[in-house]
């Protein structure tokens, strides 16, 4: 687990400056503070900061081939790379490390961007081709690992943060509105786009070929996709059987290190069934991390401990209070963006206590968008097959108390509800924290035309783009898409990254996914009960206990706190003074919505830390 930066000028006599190049991978030193690299050829430049996780003393990059015309930044783990060394060395190829670094530069040298097929794991790399005068720059499946980059006339710069692309000369940096906008529709910045107009992500599943002989020719391609096909042939008890037989396979192929391993364990059931594979594989205690809180609807930490017991683990837990907000600075400063997800808070502290015990933790994450396991989408289901009138009552006032304040006209509820209830899943892309008739009001001065706009169309494009036609499973795929990558794992990487902790996903192993993706959805949703066939895949190892109680999720307590302890924290920060978000945003709606009441609204907490982090990035930024 690593970090990378890169500079590349399109003119070929500029050469790029050293201490450019060692600022921007500076920037990222929290990803690898074990070591670092730099690789200067003229108008191309490459950082490199490790976190040493395989092959400790052998796995320096940049990396180069035997004859150094390839030359790779690479930052994730590849499980299957010692499969796929057996096969090159089969084929004649020569390793100088034992690195899963050596493996991928290889692989390229034999397949070219064909290699990605080959590869299972995290990832995100950027490869130098000089013969071909290219980069290949790829990212994994599901986005684990993220990848930034930016282009002008001039240059080309890619980073793993966003903070080592702008610590750059001349980099621009505009606001996007779009991305502005669909901050406070969905609390995160979703898609390619990133906070500032010239800075984009590649997404999930994507690589991105430069060419360095024509100055402005560049391609993007998706190379593989999220493909739900169910198999009616297999019987419920054959789909337990295989599950475990592949959570156990997977499970095993992530504990691959030679540095100290854990996990976090929530108490839920994708953390428990990951740590109860860990025991099964291992034979030394796991070592295991929670998080929990003094108000007990927000606490797992008794089922957590149960899990823990029931393994033998040697467990660490911490409890998370409201001075916790503190730390807001140093999360803004991690992210580089505007990101909403107050979670974000005790992932970093989970990440902090793991990291004085281990390197390597792995996570449960994927678990809810690959077996249905939200709450939404039991309830969206439940509503989609009740009668119209029924239907459209339920949307319009039960709907999380949302949905029909997402409608831009309330007169024209029952035609635009129809319209969701027609179109299916459309109607989890109007889910939001801000909805936009609130935005029409939040928006201020020049920023008023963005309520004009809809950041939602993004969700209803991916839904277009190969969204199957099973109900339950087209809301899997939209948060696959969308909330999982760009909420979740943002979240997971930004937070365990700036403890220099890797986190490893094994639900989100492509192979382990892809046979998800083939269990028909009534196994998944049955009824009211999420996430059925993996609950009873795992009853032979989680009491019903654990399998079975309510579902509390990794969130804040941050209405409880906002009313109680925080509440003149609020008023100081958003409407004392002269807040910088008043250039953007209204204050005298936020200050009428925080004084009438608002605060027993269950989304109140929401929407202020949205504008809470908000302000300290225009601050920090």
């Amino acid at each position: 687990m690593c970090g990378f930066t890169g500079l590349v000028y399109f003119e070929r006599d500029r050469i790029v400056d050293a201490g450019v190049l060692k600022r921007m991978t500076d920037s990222i030193y929290h990803r690898g503070p074990d070591d670092e690299g730099f690789h200067i050829d003229g108008n191309v430049g490459l950082g490199f900061r490790r976190l040493s996780i395989i092959d400790l003393y052998a796995g320096h990059q940049p990396l180069f081939n035997e004859d150094n015309s390839l030359c790779i930044v690479f930052n994730g783990e590849i499980y299957n790379y010692q499969e796929q060394r057996d096969l090159l060395i089969q084929k004649g190829y020569k390793f100088k490390t034992a690195t899963d670094t050596e493996v991928i530069l290889l692989l390229y040298a034999e397949y070219g961007v064909d290699c990605l097929r080959f590869l299972r794991g995290m990832f995100a790399f950027v490869i130098y081709d000089k013969r071909e005068q290219r980069l290949f720059c790829a990212r994994d499946r599901f986005g684990i690992k993220p990848f930034y980059y930016y282009k002008d006339d001039e240059k080309f710069v890619f980073g793993s943060e966003i903070k080592a692309i702008i610590s750059c000369d001349k980099i621009d940096k505009t606001l996007s509105n779009n991305a502005l906008n669909s901050y406070f529709s969905f609390g995160y910045i979703p898609g390619d786009l990133s906070i500032y107009s010239k800075i984009n992500k590649l997404q999930a599943s994507q690589f991105l070929l430069l060419s360095l002989k024509e100055k402005s020719s560049y391609r993007i391609e998706n190379y593989w996709r999220i493909k739900f096909e169910p198999d009616f042939s297999r019987t419920e008890h054959q789909w337990k059987e295989e599950l475990v037989d592949c959570l156990s396979e997977t499970v095993k192929l992530h504990m691959i290190s030679d540095v100290p391993l854990g996990a976090f364990l929530s108490g839920g059931i994708d953390s428990s069934s990951v740590v109860a594979m860990m025991a099964r594989n291992s034979t030394l205690p796991v070592k295991t991390f929670s998080i929990g809180f003094k108000e007990q609807n927000f606490n797992e930490l008794a089922y957590a401990r149960e899990v823990a017991k029931k393994y033998n683990c040697e467990h660490h837990e911490q409890i998370v209070e409201p001075e916790s907000i503190n730390l807001l600075p140093r999360l803004v400063r991690a992210y580089d963006e505007p990101f909403a997800d107050s979670s974000a808070i005790p992932t970093y502290y989970v990440s902090k206590l793991a990291r004085e015990h281990v390197t390597v933790a792995l996570s449960g994450d994927g678990g809810d968008e690959l077996f249905a396991g939200y709450d939404i989408y039991s309830y969206f289901s439940r509503v989609y097959n009740f009668p119209f009138n029924l239907q459209s009552k339920l949307l319009n006032n039960l709907l999380w108390g949302n949905l029909s304040r997402v409608l831009p006209n309330r007169g024209k509820i029952k035609n635009t509800i129809y319209f969701l209830s027609k179109e299916r899943a459309k109607m989890h892309a109007y889910l939001n924290i801000w909805s936009p008739t609130e935005r029409s009001a939040l928006f201020a001065g020049e920023y008023l035309e963005l309520a004009g706009s809809s950041p939602e169309f993004h969700k209803l494009h991916l839904l277009e783009d190969g969204s199957p036609d099973d109900f339950v499973s087209s809301l899997q795929y939209l948060d696959l898409r969308s909330y999982m990558v760009d909420d979740i794992l943002t979240k997971v990487d930004r937070a365990s990254m700036l403890n220099s902790l890797e986190v490893r996903v094994p639900l989100l192993d492509h192979k382990f996914a892809e046979l998800s993706f083939k269990i028909p959805s009534k196994l998944k949703l049955k009824g009211r009960d999420k996430k059925h066939i993996l609950k009873s895949a795992m009853k032979p190892f989680l009491s019903d206990n654990i399998l079975n109680h309510q579902k509390q999720g990794f969130s804040m307590p941050l209405a409880i706190w906002f009313k109680d302890d925080l509440i003149s924290y609020i008023k100081d920060t958003l409407l004392i003074g002269s807040p910088k978000l008043s250039s953007y945003i209204d204050l005298n709606f936020v200050r009428s919505y925080i004084e009438k009441d608002s605060i027993q609204d269950r989304y109140f907490s929401e929407k202020i830390w949205s504008l809470l982090f908000f302000e300290e990035w225009l601050t920090l930024f």
